[in-house]
């Protein structure tokens, strides 16, 4: 994997494809391969880039005493494009990066052409409140040497995963593995203390009034069995969002870009090569 040095530290990405960036972000607890299924669909349409954010499952810990906040986040996503010279660039965001994409529009827009957030936290719900009790208890003394240990377990991935229903099938083990090996490192492990106690939904209520200046096409494409972020969040950002179009994507929860990859890339794509996005 490619690596650029940020002001935070060094961040390794992904990149496939040639033609307009589309730029990837996960959410907590996970990495840039969340996206695997969708990327090489997205691949024949554009430049995909995908970096691995340190929330949690990042293999290179960050500069001691970085701003690993949710606003320091969304600088960390405006200076990787920048020094990868990206114009014109469609920001797609997942989850936690769903949020995150938020802060990028309502602070930094000046390199974004289009703006697709899947199922995500937004408004009030950040994080949603399926989520409020897991980061209540990574905010416990051990709690994330706790969680390390007990990752390294199979059964235990396999109970947690069944506990919260993020996909319609159950997602491959070792990918699951690969999300929870970086905890192994107690600097990893600070940074995602460092997220975890950023996360507050003042600052995505605080972005959302910004979002009604960012009159680029936008699409919001919402897992329809997802169980963790809530349909009224998404009718809320198309109508915040000027230029929105709102689509519910079937058979697919909160991870829609494992559960339905092909119809998220055409969706995508339709953003991407210029279709009209009717307002919702």
């Amino acid at each position: 994997m490619p690596e650029i040095q940020l002001s935070q530290g060094v961040v390794r990405y992904r990149e496939e494809g040639t033609g307009t960036p589309i730029v990837l972000i996960h959410g907590l607890l996970v990495n840039g391969n969340v996206w695997d299924r969708l990327v090489p669909l997205l691949a024949a349409q554009g430049r995909c880039i995908v970096p691995d954010l340190p929330l949690g499952s990042h293999s290179l810990p960050m500069h001691e005493g970085a701003d690993l906040s949710a606003r320091g986040l969304s600088r960390l996503i405006a200076e990787f494009m920048e020094r990868l010279e990206l114009e014109d660039v469609t920001l797609v965001g997942n989850d936690t990066g769903g949020a995150l994409c938020q802060l990028v529009v309502a602070y930094h827009p000046e390199r974004l052409g289009r703006l697709v957030l899947t199922s995500c936290d937004a408004f009030e719900n950040f994080p949603p409140p399926a989520v409020r009790p897991l980061l209540t208890a990574l905010k416990l003394p051990g709690a994330l040497v706790t969680t390390s240990v007990l990752g390294r377990l199979r059964a235990v991935r396999r109970a947690a995963f069944k506990a919260m229903p993020l996909t319609m099938q159950p997602i491959p083990d070792e990918q699951v593995k690969s999300w929870v090996a970086p905890l192994a490192d107690k600097r990893i492990r600070a940074d995602l203390a460092t997220v975890v106690r950023g996360i507050d939904p003042a600052v995505t209520i605080a972005a959302a009034e910004r979002l009604r200046d960012f009159d680029r096409p936008a699409l919001i494409a919402w897992g329809a069995e997802d169980r963790f972020f809530p349909f009224s969040d998404a009718e809320r950002l198309a109508a915040t969002l000027p230029n929105a179009r709102l689509e519910r994507v079937p058979n697919a929860r909160a991870f829609v870009q494992l559960d339905a990859p092909e119809r998220l890339a055409e969706m995508i794509g339709s953003v991407t090569n210029g279709a009209a996005t009717a307002p919702a």
